[in-house]
């Protein structure tokens, strides 16, 4: 998937554990670790806005492209 996740660098930083996270956004732990571990096939913006209001961070703090490595393609 060339869209990598980095919520896990962002916990770190503010020191949080996923599911308190997850109590904050409003979503359970298991769709947050989906998400996290970049096997969601989508977010809403919704979520995006509570995680980015949580996290006082952008949307490019937790969402980045990345080329695919032609070898996969």
């Amino acid at each position: 998937m060339p869209i990598a996740v980095d919520i896990d660098v962002m916990l770190a930083r503010r020191k949080m554990s996923v599911g308190e996270l997850a109590d904050r956004v409003g979503i359970t732990p298991a769709n947050l670790a989906v998400l996290k571990n970049g096997r969601a096939k989508a977010v809403r913006f919704a979520t995006l806005a509570a995680l980015c209001e949580v996290l006082e961070c952008q949307p490019g703090d937790l969402l980045r492209w990345e080329a695919e490595d032609a070898a996969g393609e």
